[in-house]
Formats: structure tokens, C-alpha cells, sequence
């Protein structure tokens, strides 16, 4: 019985160089198009996290040792400060002390980085009011210092929605610099200056640590 393999006698002759180049070609079309795969990846995966939508800044002069702090309280009733640097999407980028943390180490050698300036981001375009405060913590200068509040929108373009100056002229001074409302759409309306408490130096709003017996009070 002849083999089934076994070829005809009017079968051309193939030459094996020419399979070996074909199979080459497949192999290389295979590795091509596995690093496509590599170099595109999917939309999803190219995405790049914003960092942030808003930029609250207080800005004062330069070379001075006053320590002046920036406090904003998000809609849902948390706060960021010096205190707590980070609360859900609010962000304490810089917390500025004056002088005290203007030196910095850069290849082995000090620069004074004199700028005093403390910085908030918001994170996420989540709707409802914001308030930041400005408290006077240490006090150094004679003269009342000037504050330059800023209220910048980062996306989807650049803008200033809101900027005044504040003079701060005493320690423990707290002054709501601006109140506002973000919508949906991340605008911002309602802009105000209705004032508000946000630190928690009062006596009022700081919770007791003295016994009551102590402070001669009825048990």
C-alpha cells in the first residue's frame, strides 16, 4: 500500500530555504504585533490622575518671622490645617512657619528660600460650601501684616476666582478670608465672608482636660 505521505509525481518541489524565510516572517509579524500591544496601551490604563482642581493660597511678605496659618473646612464638616494635613480631598501642600523652615538643604549646601506662603489644594470638584481662615499664630512684626488670598481653578483651564488682602495686625487673630460654594460643574458661586470659627483655641469649643473638681464646679 502506498503511504499517504507520500508525494505525487506532479507535486512541484518546494524549496526549505523558502519555508524557513516564511516561517521567519511569521515569527517576526507575531513579536510586532505583540509589542504594539506594549506601546499602545488601553485608553484606560493611559489615564493620568489630576492632582488638583483647586489652589487656595495666603501669601504674605518675604523675611519675616510671623507664622501665619491657613485653615479650610470642606463641605463635609472636615478640616485641614497644620494640625491635620490631609482630610479626604483636602490637601495642606505647604505649611509655612516664617522663617523658621525657610532654609533648605539642597546638594549639601543651605538656601533660604524666603517666600512665605501656605498652600491648600482641593483634589476633586465635590459640590458644597468651602471655608478658609486665616489665624495669626506668632506674631514677630510690629506693623499689621498684609495676607494675599487666592482662590485659583486648575481644570479645565487656569483662572483666579477670587483674591483680597488681609491685614493681620494681632496673635491669635482668626479671620474668615472667603466663603464658597462648587456646583456640579466645578463653578463657583455664593462667594462671601460671613464669619466662622475653624480653630479649636477657643475655650469655648476646646474640650475640658481639668476635672471639674478642680476648677471648683459643681459635680
Amino acid at each position: 500500500m502506498a503511504s499517504l505521505y507520500k508525494q505525487s509525481r506532479n507535486t512541484p518541489k518546494v524549496d526549505p530555504f523558502i519555508d524557513l524565510l516564511f516561517n521567519t516572517l511569521m515569527g517576526f509579524s507575531f513579536l510586532f504585533l505583540v509589542s504594539l500591544l506594549f506601546i499602545n496601551p488601553k485608553a484606560d490604563q493611559a489615564k493620568v490622575e489630576k492632582q488638583a482642581e483647586y489652589i487656595i493660597s495666603a501669601t504674605w511678605p518675604q523675611d519675616l518671622e510671623d507664622d501665619i496659618d491657613l485653615w479650610m473646612r470642606a463641605p463635609t464638616g472636615h478640616t485641614v490645617s497644620y494640625l491635620e494635613k490631609e482630610t479626604g480631598w483636602l490637601h495642606l501642600e505647604r505649611d509655612d512657619r516664617g522663617e523658621l523652615n525657610d532654609t533648605l538643604m539642597i546638594d549639601g549646601k543651605e538656601e533660604i528660600h524666603p517666600i512665605n506662603q501656605e498652600i491648600i489644594t482641593i483634589r476633586k470638584r465635590n459640590a458644597g460650601e468651602y471655608i478658609v481662615n486665616l489665624f495669626y499664630y506668632t506674631k514677630k512684626s510690629r506693623k499689621p501684616i498684609p495676607v494675599d488670598i487666592r482662590v485659583d481653578r486648575i481644570n479645565p483651564k487656569y483662572e483666579t476666582v477670587y483674591r483680597q488682602t488681609i491685614n493681620l495686625d494681632k496673635v491669635n487673630q482668626e479671620e474668615t478670608a472667603v466663603r464658597f460654594t462648587i456646583k456640579e460643574d466645578g463653578s463657583v458661586h455664593n462667594i462671601s465672608k460671613l464669619p466662622i470659627e475653624l480653630t479649636p483655641y477657643s475655650l469655648d469649643s476646646m474640650p475640658s482636660l481639668i476635672p471639674d473638681a478642680m476648677l471648683g464646679k459643681p459635680e
